[in-house]
C-alpha cells in the first residue's frame, strides 16, 4: 500500500463513550479526513466499523486488519484497538450492547457488508437515526444484528504471515506487485518445496498464494484509483498485460469495473 507522507499531520478521531448511550444500539455517521487517527482504546460494547467510501486500517493485539470499501471491521467488546486512515472515508459504525454480542465473533476481523445492512445504514443516516426508538426502527436495528450474526468473518482481507520464509515471499510480492513468479519459483527463492510453501499459505493465510497476490493487487488498485491514476497505468503497474485483464480481475473482486468503482466508492471522487 502507498505510504503516507511523513509530514502529514494526523487528526484525532472522536471516540464514543458507550457508557452514555441509552438502549442497546447506537449508529454513528462521520466524514473522516485523510490521516485521521484514533489511539489504542476499547469499548464495553462491540462495534462494526464500516467505510462506504475509502478503506479501513485497524490494529488489534493479534495484528493488523485491512478492509477495502464495502467491508467492515468487527471489534468485539473490550478489545483494545486503534485506527489510522490514509485516505478520507465515509465512516459508519454500529455499536451493540454486550448482551447482543454473544452470537457474534469473539475475535476482531473483516466482514463483507451485504445489501440489506447497507440499505438500513443509508436509511438511518439520511434520517439521522443514532439511537433507534420507534418500533419500526428497532426492528430494522434487529435486522442489522441478525445479518451481522450470519456474516462470515476473516481475520483480515489481506492476512499476514508468521513463518519467516512466507513473510519474505509476501514482502517481495508487496514490493513488486507486477512480479509474475509462480508458486514453484517463489518456493525456490526461499529454499522450500512448492508443496511446503502451499501448505504454509493455507495454514497461515487461509488461501493460496495466487489469491493473496490478487487481493494485494486489488487493494493497490483502490489506492491508485483514489490517487486519480488511469486504468491503463494501474494495469501496467500491477503487471497485467492488458487493461482488459486488469478490469476483469477488479470486477471479480469488487463487482464493478474500476471507473464505476472510482465514482461510487473512492472518497476522492465525492
Amino acid at each position: 500500500m502507498i505510504a503516507s507522507p511523513l509530514s502529514a499531520q494526523r487528526q484525532p478521531m472522536a471516540i464514543l463513550d458507550t457508557e452514555k448511550v441509552q438502549g442497546s444500539y447506537y449508529f454513528r455517521y462521520d466524514e473522516l479526513g485523510a490521516h485521521s487517527e484514533a489511539p489504542p482504546h476499547s469499548h464495553r460494547w462491540g462495534h462494526l466499523n464500516y467505510a462506504s467510501h475509502g478503506s479501513l486500517n485497524m490494529d488489534v493485539p493479534t495484528g493488523h486488519i485491512l478492509c477495502p470499501p464495502q467491508h467492515g471491521v468487527w471489534i468485539p467488546p473490550g478489545l483494545v484497538h486503534s485506527c489510522y486512515l490514509k485516505h478520507a472515508v465515509q465512516y459508519r459504525s454500529v455499536y451493540l450492547a454486550p448482551e447482543l454480542c454473544r452470537q457474534l465473533p469473539t475475535v476482531a476481523g473483516c466482514m463483507p457488508i451485504g445489501g440489506i445492512v447497507k440499505a438500513i445504514l443509508l436509511d438511518f443516516g439520511s434520517r439521522g437515526v443514532q439511537v433507534p426508538s420507534t418500533a419500526a426502527d428497532l426492528r430494522l436495528a434487529q435486522v442489522v444484528h441478525d445479518q451481522l450474526c450470519a456474516t462470515p468473518l476473516e481475520l483480515s482481507f489481506l492476512p499476514v504471515a508468521q513463518h519467516p520464509a512466507l513473510v519474505k515471499v509476501l514482502d517481495a510480492m508487496q514490493a513488486m506487485p507486477d512480479d509474475h513468479r509462480s508458486l514453484s519459483e517463489w518456493a525456490s527463492t526461499v529454499h522450500m518445496t512448492e508443496r511446503t510453501l502451499a501448505r504454509h499459505c493455507q495454514a497461515e493465510l487461509g488461501m493460496s498464494l495466487g489469491e493473496w497476490r490478487q487481493r494485494m493487487r486489488y487493494l493497490r488498485a483502490i489506492d491508485a484509483l483514489e490517487a486519480g491514476h488511469t486504468v491503463q497505468r494501474i494495469a501496467y503497474d500491477l503487471g497485467y498485460s492488458t487493461p482488459s485483464a486488469f478490469i476483469a480481475m477488479f470486477q471479480r473482486e469488487s463487482g464493478l469495473p474500476p471507473e464505476q468503482f472510482r465514482r461510487e466508492f473512492c472518497a476522492s471522487s465525492l
